[in-house]
């Protein structure tokens, strides 16, 4: 005869076999290990953690490991992962950001208190904060020269297509107008030391530039977050009309491909190898001094195989880095690029996504910014 903990186990395998449980019901990992008892859905290790934090709503407990009443079991067999979806996530709008299990803590938790704490999606009204195409409040934002975070006035207009700060309360004129065709939002909490860390950047006479804010409250975080992602698509709805909806998400807001320190020389691979901090943000690899500056040092486009761009392993024969050991060689019409990396991994890393981008076939907008790049060596 079959123990109680066995039957439990029979019990949640077969649970487990429907549609929808064998992933996480809030980030999509395979394989959950956890469940909430009071909701019904299962989920994984990471996902869990934050159900706790409401836990008078969701309570969880280990699949296989815990003990389990049958009135719970009762619960997991009558809703499930996809059932519970269909009731918490019926009106997510377009834009809203679903978070994945690679995507930061904060975005993850607000995702899970926005579905079952807030059920924000279960009724339009409640998306207000991040829906009505008009956001105005304070963020903290860190200087450029000194690096401290100051309180800034933000205001983001969907009808005027624009994002912007103020330095003071009441000043009359925006320190900074920048255009919605070109920003770009991610968390950065690992890169900013700030758990609600997030970095905005634009494009200013074709060269990249940095903002980085945060504020206390994790909710209002993320509302401006999917406020600029709303905005982004009522502008790519504009300029693209016609465009289906699920060709425009994945271009409202992207994270770098890549970032980390390698060391350069210069365009005449006469100068001394210096440490950089290298972001490579879709096809324009950027360096900076470091990896909070405002603005790049320099930028470069990479392009397609089909246009004679290459990534080599190694540096170019007589070259040599002052103390990295591993080369990596880009190539493009004009001129190489000589890098060195501090490890074998690192140089391994940067070579496969530096060709993931050279097998992709330039796209006919990117032809022109090829042709209107700027390179600061």
């Amino acid at each position: 005869m079959a123990s109680p903990h066995e039957k439990t186990r029979q019990v949640m395998t077969r649970l487990l076999g429907r549609p929808g449980n064998g992933q996480c019901v809030d980030c999509g990992s395979a394989d959950p290990e956890w469940a909430s008892y009071t909701l019904g859905v299962f989920m994984c290790h990471g996902c869990s953690g934050h159900h706790r934090t409401i836990a008078q709503i969701s309570k969880v407990k280990s699949i296989l490991l815990d003990p389990w009443r049958a009135a719970e079991l009762q619960v997991m067999e009558s809703v499930g992962n996809n059932a519970a979806k269909a009731k918490y996530e019926a009106l997510v709008p377009d834009f809203f950001y679903r978070p994945t299990n690679k995507d930061c803590a904060l975005l993850r938790e607000q995702w899970i208190r926005a579905k079952y704490e807030r059920k924000e999606f279960m009724c339009v009204e409640k998306q207000e904060s991040y829906s009505a195409g008009y956001r105005e409040g304070f963020l903290w934002k860190r200087g450029r020269d000194n690096g401290q975070y100051l309180h800034r006035r933000f205001i983001l207009s969907e009808r005027e297509r624009v994002l912007k700060y103020f330095n003071k309360p009441d000043a009359r004129e925006p320190k900074a107008v920048i255009k919605i065709d070109s920003v770009n939002a991610m968390f950065q909490p690992t890169k900013t030391g700030i758990a609600h860390g997030l970095q905005i950047t634009y494009l200013k006479d074709n060269s990249t530039r940095n903002l980085f804010v945060y504020h206390e409250d994790g909710k209002e975080m993320v509302d401006w977050f999917n406020a600029i992602r709303a905005a982004r698509l009522h502008y790519l709805q504009v300029a693209f009309p016609g465009a289906p909806i699920p060709e425009l998400l994945p271009t409202l807001t992207r994270n770098f491909l890549k970032e980390g320190y390698m060391e350069k020389t210069g365009p005449k691979h006469t100068e001394s190898f210096k440490k950089r901090w290298f972001t490579l943000d879709d096809r324009r690899l950027m360096y900076f001094k470091d990896p909070l500056d405002a603005f790049a040092r320099g930028e470069a486009f990479i392009g397609s195989k089909e246009n004679s761009y290459v990534v080599l392993s190694g540096l170019p024969p007589g070259l040599q880095g002052n103390h990295w050991p591993f080369g990596i060689t880009i190539v493009t019409p004009s001129r190489k690029f000589p890098l060195v990396c501090e490890s074998r991994e690192d140089q391994e890393e940067w070579i496969a996504v530096f060709q993931s981008v050279i097998n992709r076939p330039m796209l006919p907008h990117e032809y022109a910014v090829e042709a209107n790049f700027k390179h600061k060596p």
